[in-house]
């Protein structure tokens, strides 16, 4: 659920899910507030320890969130360095690997922005994924063509070490996507912040104090849960993981090639 729905949808479920206990306690602090004396210190004892518990999972959430977000930003890099490394060891090659490689990695490259901008789990994202797999394949048979053509030469050597890594990169890229953080962590995220939030209003409704504050409290909740999933859900929500670094990869590839094959 936290994946597949839109970001308005997401955004709209969590401010239910946590302002509605945030209502509720607001209510029972009003009709509690007559005998408020007898229960502020052991209510106010036990927000001060859910919302410490609650603090330590929104932290740890996040945490976790940008972690990933920032690898699925440096596997971009990479592959599109690892691409361009076996472009520019590919105009080595002798003909007709070398033409051959060339068109290959420039199609490649297309699908591999394709890729980057889709949605993961997606029919088409899996197709996208299946077409650069078979180019790959085509890829490394043309590789083993001019390795047979040229045993003894370094270039095809260096092209095979540079595609093997574009292909490794790929394997990677594709895995981080869907690499995710565990909806077991969410579900505990939003349950603990939730119930967190309709103890602190309840103890601020006993010190009558109003709702304001809870609420702010609960809409600062609200935003960072947000942008811990929002984080977590590739192309699907507002943060999305930049793939400018293989556009630039594929716009080089439409210029001459800077060296000539043997």
């Amino acid at each position: 659920m936290f994946f597949e729905s839109s970001s308005a949808a997401l955004f709209v479920w969590l401010a239910l899910v946590v302002g509605v206990p945030v209502v509720a306690g607001v209510i029972a602090g009003r009709k509690l507030r007559v005998r408020a004396d007898e229960r502020r210190e052991s209510v106010g004892v036990v927000q001060g320890a859910l919302l410490g518990l609650v603090g330590l999972l929104l932290a740890f959430g996040l945490s976790m969130a940008v972690g990933r977000y920032e690898h699925r930003r440096g596997l971009i890099v990479q592959e599109a360095n690892a691409i361009g490394t076996s472009h520019l060891r590919a105009q080595l090659l002798a003909e007709p690997a070398r033409s051959r490689s060339l068109g290959l990695l420039a199609d490649y490259t297309t699908l591999a922005i394709s890729l980057a901008d889709d949605v993961p789990d997606r029919s088409s994202f899996r197709e996208i994924a299946s077409q650069m797999e078979d180019i790959q394949r085509q890829l490394w048979a043309a590789a083993g063509d001019a390795m047979t053509t040229d045993p003894e030469g370094s270039a095809p050597r260096l092209y095979v070490e540079s595609l093997n890594d574009t292909i490794d990169v790929h394997t990677e890229r594709v895995a981080s996507v869907r690499n995710r953080v565990p909806g077991t962590v969410m579900i505990v995220q939003v349950v603990g912040s939730a119930i967190a939030l309709s103890v602190l209003a309840l103890h601020l409704t006993l010190l009558g104090r109003g709702v304001t504050s809870s609420l702010m409290a609960g809409a600062v909740v609200v935003l960072i849960l947000f942008v811990s999933f929002d984080l977590d859900r590739p192309q699907r929500g507002l943060i999305t993981v930049p793939f400018g670094p293989l556009s630039d990869a594929r716009a080089a590839m439409e210029l001459s090639p800077a060296a000539e094959g043997p």
